[in-house]
């Protein structure tokens, strides 16, 4: 439930997202997605996080970075760090969890609603501490993909839970090929 007047902020896991809405068969408009909240309340701001690979050449998320930049989005970026695991594959992790925790914490006071796109149940602290600030917390993720791309407790704990299969038709649209992979710089973990 959203109210016209209130003050609401957006955060978004950005691995998270795209990895559930990948798992759902669709891509995200971010253009669209900003105008459904925008119709929905007062937006104060709308965060995108995600780690980025700085030594490579081209960055297959950088178009996407520099467009979310220009329109409206508040970008919150670290290097990814890169590493081989004990198996010898090279893996990649850029953990944004205390970036979008902190940015919540401090912008709390001065919103009556929060929106996490992220299924993520290391949030659910996070989601408990902004509601006994006086915030109800929307979460949005997909219980409609196989697994589930949200953790149970991050469900529960939220005032309301946004099924993102739900908003298909108003944010999303079909997946282009070929498309960055943004698991490639972040977890996506549940």
């Amino acid at each position: 439930m959203f109210y016209k007047d209130e003050r609401l902020a957006l955060f978004i896991d950005g691995s998270n997202l795209y990895a559930a809405a990948k798992a759902l068969g669709f891509d995200i408009d971010y253009k669209l997605l900003r105008q459904e909240f925008e119709r929905r309340g007062k937006l104060v701001r709308a965060f995108y996080y995600t780690a980025l690979l700085e030594n490579e050449e081209y960055s297959p998320i950088r178009p996407l970075v520099d467009w979310l930049n220009y329109n409206g989005y508040a970008m919150v970026t670290k290097p990814a760090k890169e590493f081989t695991d004990s198996m010898g594959r090279r893996k990649v992790k850029g953990n944004m969890d205390i970036e979008l925790a902190v940015n919540a914490m401090e912008l709390a006071p001065r919103l009556d609603h929060i929106v996490l796109f992220s299924g993520d149940g290391d949030f659910r602290p996070l989601v408990e501490s902004l509601q006994r600030l006086g915030c109800r917390v929307s979460v949005v993720s997909t219980i409609r993909s196989q697994p589930p791309m949200i953790a149970d407790e991050l469900r529960r704990q939220a005032d309301n839970f946004i099924e993102l299969d739900a908003l298909r038709d108003v944010i999303g649209r079909p997946p282009r090929e070929p498309r960055f992979d943004e698991t490639d710089s972040g977890s996506a973990e549940v």
